[in-house]
């Protein structure tokens, strides 16, 4: 069901880039996975504060996947939430998760809209470190993707993190941004790059070509 944003008054008049961290929170994530996992969202949080634009302009949402789907935080700019500590339990509902994120950024889009603010396209990012659970729509999911990055309605960028089904992610990926094998754990760098990249799309202007920084850091395989 989508979110219903209706009743809430916009906070400021700046152009909204809306990023939903879509997160698997699954048994096999126990450990050093989601230790990790938890600092690097820390550091994001801290990191999307220090650009006076990017913490007026990028809202994020958090959505942790298992064997049920939790919003654990609806759009907000930064000012307006604290980063959850995640914890693991269950299986691998990412259909359903990935599905919920669209939701989301669909429903924030269209309040955007409803109350005269300006909006970049929004982000959905995908962390994973496993394959969906049997049953799961994959197929169905990668069509709604596609449907939707191709539509210019998101983004969509998927991380596998050590056994994650890159050839799975690379199924449910448009073409346009194939997914990326996280180096070991770094998610302390990959959230570097997040927030780097989201205060250069939130500087930007409409029609600006964005350039984002150099993923060599946390990307296994990227070379220049």
């Amino acid at each position: 069901m989508a979110n219903d944003f209706t009743t809430e008054s916009p906070e400021n008049y700046q152009q909204k880039c809306c990023c939903a961290l879509v997160l698997d929170v699954s048994g096999s994530m126990d450990g050093a996975p989601i230790n990790e996992l938890n600092e690097g969202l820390q550091e994001f949080y801290r990191d999307i504060q220090t650009d006076s634009t990017t913490a007026d302009r990028l809202e994020v949402a958090v959505i942790e996947f298992s064997d049920s789907i939790k919003t654990l935080i609806d759009p907000s700019l930064a000012a307006n939430f604290t980063m959850p500590t995640l914890t693991t339990k269950g299986t691998t509902k990412l259909v359903d998760g990935v599905r919920e994120g669209i939701n989301v950024v669909r429903s924030r889009k269209a309040w955007y809209k409803q109350t005269g603010q300006p909006y970049y396209r929004p982000w959905i990012i995908l962390i994973t470190d496993g394959a969906p659970d049997s049953g799961q729509d994959v197929n169905g999911l990668a069509a709604e993707i596609r449907d939707g990055v191709s539509k210019k309605d998101f983004f969509f960028f998927a991380i596998g993190v050590q056994g994650g089904d890159m050839n799975m992610l690379t199924s449910i990926s448009d073409s346009s941004m194939p997914p990326a094998k996280l180096q070991g754990l770094k998610f302390s760098e990959f959230f570097k790059w997040l927030s780097a990249s989201m205060t250069t799309v939130t500087n930007s202007k409409d029609g600006d070509k964005v350039n984002l920084p150099n993923p060599a850091g946390w990307m296994t395989g990227f070379s220049v």
